[in-house]
């Protein structure tokens, strides 16, 4: 017998499922419209509650955390009032929009990218180029609109290297981006009539008549420019997580067979969010040249692409809101660690080693565990493990940072001799008393967050248990 179903076969299946179709949602309806005459009237069914919970016309919770979020973009430069703060807070903004675009590839389609920096970097050369042009008078241009330009820039050189690298997936796709970043990185000090050489292509943004009052010349008036620019970006990105498109992406991302079996090109929907996450990186590389006035070859370097590609696993790929949490990170560290111990990097790696061992979902998924726990009322039992924890990890880093910092001060600051400060205490980089002191930390530090963390796991899965036996138990009613 054929194992091909002839047509009138294939017909009748299609009737057959039409009709139990039609049956099991003429059954929802009866469901409904009884439970509205009785007395169920009041605890509507499951698909009536599913139906109401996504279509209400206002979802209040998503209106307060998107007003929350932009209230914060408004008041931060009015909390922290320093020039210092406002250019953190300035490319906190830019690495916001960086980062979400990143995670565009890596979270939500599952594409590990060596080289975005690419997008954002020859965005943002486009971008200086486009604002000489405006202040030479030859393009009649608002400044506003330069990291638009950028974003075209992205996009255009999006659609020229996504194009051959989306034909592929997985290892070959992480490959073929990691040789075009050092390609155009190399391009970069062949090429000194586009991108400067070493010393880059500088510009000014104070440029035409400034339009009420606003000249982009104080760093207060670039920031909100950015705020506004980061607000939009991160709007129009979720948007898109929520279309056809992004859950197909997401389908691309989880089971690419299945996608391909009902007829869908993996390919061309990968190129797709391809073309949009270049063009939102380089609207931050066009915001990144409106803010520093200067555009060098380290901004499409492996350097700034490893920073995106570390600072958004890092804030958590798996949840939108993670390389928010992550862009702000990779600005604390690359401005604030950097100034405070040479040993910056070292610590880096070392928390982006605990990370992916302990908490792969990144810090995001540490706090939706923690949001599970606090609906469920169980978040205050563990609150003494969490308060042991803390006390036992800063013991650890009190005294391995101790130990790194003798070491460090010995290799860079021999001239210097082994007499040196850190944490307000003075110390003998050379004295074996100062080493065993700090050994000693250390090791008492790594036995108690042991023992704490041992009656941690057990608080916490006596607390996952009783919260899946209050769902079971919801369930069943």
């Amino acid at each position: 017998m054929s194992a091909v179903p002839t047509s009138s076969t294939a017909t009748a299946a299609t009737a057959a499922v039409t009709a139990t179709t039609a049956a099991v949602n003429a059954a929802i309806a009866a469901k409904g419209a009884n439970g509205a005459n009785g007395a169920n009237a009041a605890r509507p069914s499951r698909a009536r509650r599913g139906e109401t919970y996504h279509f209400k016309p206002h979802n209040v919770g998503r209106w307060l955390i998107w007003s929350l979020y932009a209230v914060a973009l408004i008041v931060a430069p009015l909390m922290w009032t320093s020039s210092l703060a406002q250019t953190m807070l300035s490319q906190m903004g830019i690495a916001i929009i960086a980062c979400l675009s990143y995670n565009l590839l890596l979270g939500q389609g599952g594409m590990l990218s060596f080289g975005h920096a690419v997008y954002s970097g020859l965005g943002a050369y486009l971008a200086i180029h486009t604002l000489n042009m405006v202040g030479g008078g030859q393009l009649a241009l608002p400044v506003s609109l330069v990291p638009v330009v950028g974003g075209f820039a992205g996009l255009f050189f999006a659609a020229l290297f996504g194009y051959v690298s989306t034909k592929k997936s997985g290892t070959p796709f992480a490959m073929i981006t990691l040789g075009l970043g050092e390609l155009i990185w190399s391009m970069s000090l062949m090429l000194p009539e586009f991108f400067g050489g070493e010393g880059g292509i500088s510009s000014n943004r104070v440029v035409g008549k400034g339009l009420m009052g606003i000249t982009f010349g104080p760093q207060i008036q670039v920031y909100y420019l950015i705020a506004v620019y980061c607000f939009v970006c991160t709007a129009l990105l979720y948007a898109f997580t929520r279309t056809p498109l992004g859950r197909m992406l997401n389908a691309v991302r989880d089971n690419p067979e299945r996608v391909e079996f009902i007829g869908y090109d993996t390919q061309w929907v990968r190129f797709l969010a391809f073309l949009i996450a270049g063009f939102f990186a380089g609207v931050s590389g066009g915001l990144s040249a409106l803010n520093f006035e200067i555009v060098t070859a380290e901004v499409v370097g492996a350097a700034r692409s490893g920073a995106y590609l570390l600072f958004t696993f890092l804030g958590g790929a798996t949840f939108f809101f993670g390389p928010i949490i992550g862009a702000v990170l990779m600005v604390v560290a690359l401005v604030l660690l950097s100034e405070l111990t040479k040993a910056w990097l070292l610590y880096l790696g070392l928390v982006f080693l605990f990370m992916v061992m302990y908490a792969p979902g990144g810090i995001a998924s540490l706090i939706m565990m923690n949001l599970r726990l606090a609906a469920f009322g169980k978040l205050r039992a563990l609150w003494p493990s969490y308060l042991g924890l803390a006390g036992a990890a800063l013991t650890v880093l009190v005294g391995g940072s101790t130990m790194v910092e003798m070491l460090y001060h010995l290799q860079l600051n021999e001239a210097l001799g082994p007499k040196m400060h850190y944490l307000g205490v003075a110390l003998d980089a050379r004295s074996v008393d100062s080493w065993f002191g700090a050994g000693f930390v250390l090791l008492t530090g790594i036995g108690l967050f042991e023992v704490v963390r041992r009656q941690f796991r057990r608080e916490w899965d006596q607390a996952q248990e009783e919260i899946e036996k209050e769902i079971k138990r919801r369930e069943s009613l």
